[in-house]
């Protein structure tokens, strides 16, 4: 009796154990079939952390392109295209992490982001290493592609900004001296405010015109040190591009102190964070940014605002039009090179040029960095508002 019970008892286990394999097998077959139709796009950017804001603007732009473009066609064969998110936890060393599991585990074809030029710079020796084309987003300082040749973007790069910004203050606003206020921990802050110190002093004629420059670390909240500094050499503008979050905490507790000076900052300050932030402090804050809903007329904008409105109830910031066209380049890309050999779809993104965006036509130099217009806006009325554009 005892045997037969465990004749049977084997033979249930040993039927359960072959169903259960079959299973597996299944279900490893329905996984390797897609696979084979599908090519990932990696996309690394802040989702926490100090920065978790701005990296959910460009997130926005890339999930709305591929449920747009949902495949891309390489050669004769259709390929469905899958985004792998990880999150860079607003942190450098986290960038170089996540950038490395999209090269090792996810595989991808191309890598798009991160919002915070830091994040992008700490990432670049494993794209280059790994032979992955990057494309930054909003990414602006120009170590980001400098000297890689596995790095692209498809905004303009904080020489330029910096110019546009300084020319601003120097002919619109009749600005003669300035005080900087820089982010040191965050080489985009860094970065721009040199740039702007370089043109300004071209501009005036003095090299005097800083009158001071002053730094605080990311997280900083409380800022009287620098605004008493600031309040005593009375200057005409404020140069404080940095993290939209302390350049809000920056203008509410200089405008409680009595400070009038016109402030004016860099297209992290594009965030509707900064608004919540600030409050009334920060009305009449003047900045440079990659875009302008209102100018946006073609086609394909209208197409991007439509569905994104449609989405989202709300106006695209710049940095998520640049999100959508930093995917849709990255498509391109790969088509035009026939191939998922990753190095084929560097070099067809490398000869981009003329292709059009929803934030304007792409066309990339040696760098891999983008000549792109740059919009001024101010804060009017609790909204981002339109002042003018500047060429290049």
């Amino acid at each position: 009796m005892k045997k037969t019970v465990k004749v049977i008892r084997f033979g249930i286990l040993g039927a359960a154990l072959c169903a259960l394999t079959f299973t597996s097998c299944s279900k490893k077959s329905a996984a390797t079939g897609p696979k084979n139709d599908t090519i990932k796009i990696g996309v690394f950017e802040p989702i926490t952390g100090a920065n978790a804001a701005g990296g959910a603007l460009e997130v926005e732009g890339i999930k709305l392109a591929n449920e747009l473009y949902p495949t891309v066609k390489v050669g004769d064969k259709e390929y469905k295209v899958e985004l792998a998110i990880v999150d860079n936890k607003s942190d450098k060393v986290e960038a170089a992490n996540a950038v490395q599991r999209l090269v090792d585990k996810e595989k991808v074809s191309v890598i798009l982001g991160s919002w915070g030029s830091g994040f992008s710079i700490a990432a670049g020796p494993i794209v280059q290493d790994a032979k992955v084309p990057a494309i930054g987003l909003s990414c602006t300082n120009p170590l980001v592609t400098k000297g890689n040749p596995y790095y692209f973007r498809v905004c303009f790069i904080d020489p330029f900004q910096g110019t546009v910004i300084a020319k601003y203050a120097y002919d619109n606003l009749g600005a003669r001296n300035a005080v900087l206020i820089r982010e040191i921990s965050n080489d985009y802050s860094v970065g721009l405010t040199q740039f702007f110190e370089n043109k300004f002093k071209e501009l005036t004629g003095n090299d005097n015109c800083i009158l001071s420059t002053l730094n605080y670390n990311t997280g900083d909240q409380d800022f009287t040190a620098q605004l008493t500094d600031i309040k005593a050499k009375n200057p005409d503008v404020i140069f404080a591009p940095g993290n939209y979050t302390e350049s809000a905490l920056i203008m509410k507790q200089a405008r409680e102190l009595g400070i009038t000076a016109q402030f004016l900052g860099g297209d992290t300050w594009e965030t509707p964070e900064l608004i919540d932030v600030g409050k009334s402090a920060v009305e009449g804050c003047i900045f440079s940014t990659f875009f302008d809903a209102e100018g946006a007329t073609s086609e394909l904008a209208k197409t991007f605002l439509a569905k994104y409105d449609a989405e989202y109830h709300k106006v695209p910031a710049a940095v998520t039009a640049l999100g959508f066209d930093g995917y849709r380049v990255a498509l391109d890309a790969i088509t035009r090179a026939g191939t998922l050999d990753t190095t084929a779809i560097r070099d067809a993104i490398a000869k981009t040029e003329g292709f059009d965006g929803v934030a304007g036509t792409i066309t990339l130099d040696a760098e891999g960095d983008a000549t792109k217009s740059a919009f001024i806006k101010t804060v009017k009325d609790g909204k981002f508002t339109y002042l003018t554009i500047v060429n290049p």
